[in-house]
């Protein structure tokens, strides 16, 4: 799409609020003791909610290249408002277990899918010439809003519980993504136009089937860490809610610097270095437990400058709607990475009572991630 630049920075705006607010997932992990508490569970258990949570989100963003054009983008973030607000509050009503899977896992997932996966293309095609950076700061914006998200459910959790707190985030999601509605609305921006359409062509499998091992197995260990930071932190005695935001806080800055690095330098340099400077962290926490905090950050920072870096060069390798098609499918190894990498993570805490063999085996994938790019990625 064509844009003019007032009307690109409104749309990177609108794009970022609703990233803002639903990057708050990734704060789940300060609900892990208060639910294995309420539900009398295990901690892997209680992991499979978020893991869950990433799966149904990951399955909006790969049927959402068939949304987005048949929709307004007004009509897209009142779904996203309805759907995460009727997800959380029914996860909040306090039934069960399954209430939670369905409520926050299934239909908070999808919402939360369906505005990322969209706001990602859209902030993007509305700043054609700086899609590097306009991909990085919607990323950056889901980042901080798992930066403040552990704060305010911290304070909700105390209030009056996990009800309480999805009560809270039910809200938040619905009166934001209005409020980005309107915002698009009165901007007038499209998300397509007949020329992009017309550039739909075959994707290579090889080349998506490389891009989606690199890519899964470099997020593995952030998604890992992410759904387990307030564990991790809590198990080397620091405060769990403390890690959360940390992680959070590196990987909005990891988000931002890659964001626009990805505009200007080689990717395939950002994308080798990222990994193994993250596994490299893991091992150091797996012996280092006073610097749990600052070893998280590095985490954390890796973590958001890949998932800023791989669209950015998705859309190089496949321009047009090549780009969100080919991304819908390479995401699916992070669904695949965030369905895995917690759960397994909260079994071998259960088997064991420490994350250290979590640890090693996420450094190892991170250093298949940079192998694989290095080799096989040009």
């Amino acid at each position: 799409m064509s844009s003019h630049p007032s009307q690109g920075r409104k749309v990177l705006l609108a794009t970022s609020m609703v990233s803002m607010v639903l990057g708050s997932i990734h704060a789940f992990s300060v609900f892990l003791e208060p639910l294995e508490t309420m539900f009398d569970t295990s901690r892997a258990t209680v992991s499979l909610i978020y893991s869950f949570g990433l799966v149904f989100l990951t399955a909006a963003v790969l049927i959402g290249p068939a949304i987005y054009a048949r929709l307004q983008p007004t009509t897209i973030y009142i779904w996203v408002a309805l759907l995460g607000a009727i997800g959380a509050g029914f996860a909040g009503l306090g039934g069960g277990l399954e209430t939670v899977f369905i409520g926050y896992s299934l239909i908070f997932g999808v919402a939360n899918g369906l505005g990322y996966g969209f706001g990602l293309q859209f902030a993007a095609r509305a700043n054609p010439e700086r899609k590097g950076l306009a991909m990085g700061v919607v990323t950056a914006a889901y980042a901080f809003g798992a930066v403040v998200a552990p704060y305010g459910f911290e304070a909700a959790l105390a209030f009056g519980g996990f009800g309480s707190a999805m009560t809270a985030l039910g809200s938040a999601v619905f009166v934001v993504s209005i409020g980005a509605a309107i915002l698009v609305a009165r901007s007038g921006a499209q998300y397509s136009d007949t020329k992009a359409s017309a550039s739909i062509t075959a994707l290579p499998p090889g080349l998506i089937v490389t891009i989606w091992i690199a890519y899964g197995s470099g997020v593995a260990a952030g998604l890992m860490a992410i759904g387990h930071a307030a564990g991790i932190a809590a198990a080397a005695g620091f405060s769990g809610w403390i890690a959360a935001a940390a992680i959070a806080g590196f990987n909005l800055v990891g988000s931002l610097l890659s964001g626009w690095l990805a505009d200007r330098i080689p990717h395939q340099s950002i994308l080798t270095i990222l990994p193994l400077t993250g596994a490299a962290a893991l091992l150091a926490l797996s012996v280092l437990p006073g610097l749990t905090i600052p070893l998280l950050g590095v985490v954390g920072f890796t973590y958001g400058g890949t998932i800023a870096t791989y669209p950015a060069v998705i859309a190089i390798l496949f321009p047009g709607e090549n780009g969100p098609r080919a991304y819908g499918r390479v995401f699916t190894a992070w669904g695949a990475a965030g369905l895995l990498a917690p759960w397994l993570a909260g079994q071998i805490y259960d088997w064991g009572g420490s994350y250290t063999p979590a640890l090693w085996m996420a450094a190892a994938l991170g250093t298949v991630s940079a192998l694989t790019v290095r080799k096989f990625i040009r």
